[in-house]
């Protein structure tokens, strides 16, 4: 499961330029933005913004096209407060507030995601999902939130006061914020999620509550690349509907991939072909969400494989800069700038001889152009409508990506 300070290196300044109609953090709230579509939040890779040698966001942004990060993780430093990490309170951060201030002010958006595996968890100690959510709404309106991940482990991950205090809370924000974008993550099992996995569902069930998204982590847990993962992935969709009483494509729609870059805690290893793979998954159901942890890992160790060890600020696995964070970027509908052989998803390749689009009005399908849901193309003279994103699923193919509107 997901350390939240694996091979932590420390506290680390962020620098902070002055941006031209944009306040500063000045330590009594953050500068409102706009939201970003929900996409952007659903793909947002975690970064610590405060340990494991912080990355250069803007430097990402622009090498990735990625517009949004899940900055973590909110944890109690005692009597129901908020802070990062459990140590640096929110009221008194800066180092937060400045990585968002960048993100911001080069058009982007961040949500903030709460628990992580270790430490004590608000919900362990505010006492009721009322305090919990009072907690979590000062960390929402201190940076002026329009996302929020609920990433529920242990040690309260098996506490049921402690979730209940967390899922209610989740609840009362998104009732209480209009629009709040509300993730879950939880641990991943081969079988999809384990017994504490389908309580917390239950849980959600019986109080009435719907995220946006029930994502699972399908790593340190005896998985061995990505068709244990999809087929993992595949096991909670049909929790997602025996639990929740949800139809095939509700469960889809509700599910998410929450990945571990290069050699996981436990010494699996997720190349970018891996990656590739899940992405392929998630956009061809329809999956509602694909991130990873982290960014800080998503640089090459040195040596490349890091002597056999999982880092906190390296990959272990050979690798291009960013090169994990492009397929998050992908997933969201962007495009990411190519800047080498191995740094860039890639399309499987189009058919060797694509029907022509026949006497249809809208544009030939294209394997390298990425549609969102709507898009109309032509192809084998019929004319097609993407019901969700798309990058190279074939009209007609067995993704069903595209629906039929017929012959042109």
């Amino acid at each position: 499961m997901r350390s939240w300070k694996i091979a932590a290196v420390g506290t680390a300044a962020v620098a902070l330029a002055t941006v031209a109609g944009l306040a500063l953090f000045s330590g009594t709230g953050q500068a409102a933005t706009a939201a970003l579509g929900s996409n952007w939040y659903a793909s947002a890779p975690y970064v610590m913004p405060e340990d494991n040698s912080p990355p250069d966001v803007a430097a990402v942004m622009d090498a990735t096209g990625q517009k949004a990060f899940q900055l973590a993780f909110i944890l109690d430093s005692g009597g129901c407060t908020p802070s990062w990490g459990g140590t640096s309170p929110i009221s008194s951060d800066t180092a937060a507030g400045a990585l968002i201030n960048t993100v911001r002010s080069k058009g982007g958006d961040v949500s903030v995601s709460i628990g992580g595996y270790g430490g004590t968890k608000l919900g362990q100690n505010c006492g009721s999902p009322a305090a919990t959510a009072a907690a979590y709404q000062q960390v929402i309106s201190k940076y002026s939130l329009h996302a929020i991940d609920f990433d529920l482990e242990e040690p309260e991950y098996e506490n049921d006061a402690a979730v209940n205090n967390e899922l209610g809370a989740a609840q009362i924000l998104q009732r209480n914020n209009s629009g709040l974008y509300v993730s879950v993550t939880m641990p991943g099992t081969t079988s999809g999620a384990g017994y504490f996995g389908t309580l917390l569902l239950d849980k959600s069930k019986t109080l009435g509550f719907t995220p946006d998204n029930f994502s699972i982590m399908p790593f340190d847990g005896g998985f061995n690349g990505a068709t244990d993962q999809i087929n993992a992935l595949e096991s909670f969709h049909g929790l997602l509907e025996s639990h929740l009483g949800w139809s095939s494509a509700t469960a889809y729609a509700h599910e998410g991939a929450s990945l571990m870059n290069g050699r996981s805690d436990t010494g699996e290893f997720f190349r970018q072909a891996d990656f590739q793979s899940v992405l392929n998954y998630a956009t061809s159901h329809g999956l509602a969400r694909f991130t990873f942890w982290a960014v800080n890992r998503d640089r090459q160790c040195s040596p490349p494989d890091n002597n056999g060890q999982t880092s906190g600020v390296c990959s272990s696995v050979t690798q291009n800069s960013w090169d994990f964070t492009k397929y998050s970027a992908t997933f969201a509908g962007a495009t990411p700038p190519t800047s080498g052989p191995s740094s860039s998803p890639t399309a499987p390749p189009p058919p060797t001889s694509a029907p022509p689009g026949g006497g249809c009005s809208a544009a030939a399908w294209s394997a390298t152009t990425t549609y969102n849901g709507g898009a109309v193309v032509s192809y084998g003279s019929h004319q097609w409508t993407a019901k969700w994103w798309s990058y190279g699923d074939i009209p007609g193919g067995p993704a069903g990506v595209w629906a039929d509107n017929g012959a042109c």
